[in-house]
């Protein structure tokens, strides 16, 4: 911001064209069947390289808005082939510890989230390129690990097993599990995405902040972000023992609360302010892998990568709205712009109430037949 002269909304309308770029690219594999018909650690690997590629250009040719908004484009259509085809990945190893599983993907995107913020903590005056560029290599990294890692034996491609035909995959959301699984995880992305972006600005507009330099700063986003990555793992622990349906709605459930209450709280003691901070960066996207788990459970096997490649792109389209809005908002709101993120989460547990139900019933099942 201070390099290119930007405000917190040009900050959003960098994050939105990754945003963008990801919609544009999972709706491509999603309504192309993609997704489905090549082996995802290839897709991976290309896709994380050309992403790796974008995003050090970014660092090291791109001058301002006009040069930095197509490069950042091209990551987030990069980013499509890694997220949702990675998720593919994790259910081909571990079909039946899919909710754990991927509460471990999305811890790891969680904890990698936060450390470019790790990165410019530990920065020694060499600029807001390094961060970048140390994305880019640890990109590269993943790439080379799951092209050698391969895919899985489940939800392997079967010779003669009939492909998707062009748009079929939108027939999962006739699926009532799928339908309000994905409306809960469009819940969760309103707040999700905008909440991660607004963070080092909330942070940097604390009284409890104020002479904090900029390595303190970052480090304390690293923590609020990256206290995600503890809250996916426990959430996946925790659903080996009451399932996927309840432990989002707890998460959903934390960070409705933080939300409504975090306006109240930025002149309480800093005790209590960072442990409302670090509650609601754990719960923020603690429930995001049982969306995924529960909407891979509910889809047909061959439909599996497309349908959450599709779920993806329309929660991906929903955060462009929040980030726009909180960005825009920001310097007239405040803190108050937590508020604009609660129906999110408010909405997502009205969503996924048939699911609970549904996992209720299993309970009670489950108990008479012991």
């Amino acid at each position: 911001m201070r390099a290119w002269g930007l405000a917190s909304a040009d900050i959003g309308q960098l994050t939105n064209a990754v945003q963008f770029g990801f919609i544009l690219g999972t709706l491509g594999f999603a309504l192309t069947g993609l997704a489905d018909r090549f082996a995802a650690s290839w897709i991976f690997a290309c896709c994380a390289v050309l992403g790796a590629g974008a995003n050090a250009a970014f660092a090291l040719a791109a001058d301002g808005m006009h040069s930095g908004l197509p490069l950042r484009f091209v990551v987030g259509l990069a980013l499509a082939g890694v997220y949702p085809l990675g998720m593919k990945l994790v259910v081909s190893w571990v079909p039946q510890q899919a909710g754990a599983a991927l509460a471990w993907l999305v811890g790891m995107l969680t904890l990698g989230t936060s450390l470019p913020h790790g990165v410019r903590m530990l920065d020694a005056g060499w600029g807001w390129q390094v961060a970048i560029l140390v994305s880019s290599m640890l990109a590269v990294v993943a790439a080379v690990l799951v092209f050698r890692l391969g895919d899985g034996p489940h939800l392997a491609r079967r010779g003669g097993a009939h492909g998707l035909h062009l748009g079929e995959v939108l027939l999962s959301f006739r699926i009532p599990a799928f339908r309000a699984s994905a409306l809960a995880y469009f819940g969760h992305q309103w707040e999700l995405y905008a909440f991660w972006t607004l963070v080092p600005l909330m942070l940097a507009a604390l009284p409890a902040t104020a002479g904090w330099t900029a390595a303190s700063m970052s480090a304390a986003a690293f923590c609020v972000i990256g206290v995600g990555a503890a809250g996916c793992v426990g959430g996946g622990m925790l659903s080996r023992r009451i399932g996927s349906a309840p432990v989002a709605a707890i998460a959903l459930a934390l960070s409705a609360t933080c939300c409504a209450v975090y306006p109240f709280a930025v002149d309480a003691p800093p005790a209590l302010l960072a442990t409302l901070l670090l509650v609601w960066g754990a719960s923020v996207v603690a429930d995001s892998p049982h969306f995924s788990a529960l909407s891979a459970r509910a889809c047909q096997p061959v439909a599996v990568g497309s349908a959450l490649a599709l779920q993806n792109a329309i929660g991906f389209a929903v955060t462009m709205v929040s980030i726009s809005l909180g960005t825009r908002l920001w310097p007239a709101l405040g803190a108050h712009v937590a508020w604009l993120l609660l129906p999110g989460p408010v909405l997502g547990l009205l969503a996924l109430s048939p699911l609970l139900k549904s996992a209720g019933m299993a309970d009670v099942r489950s108990t008479h037949t012991r």
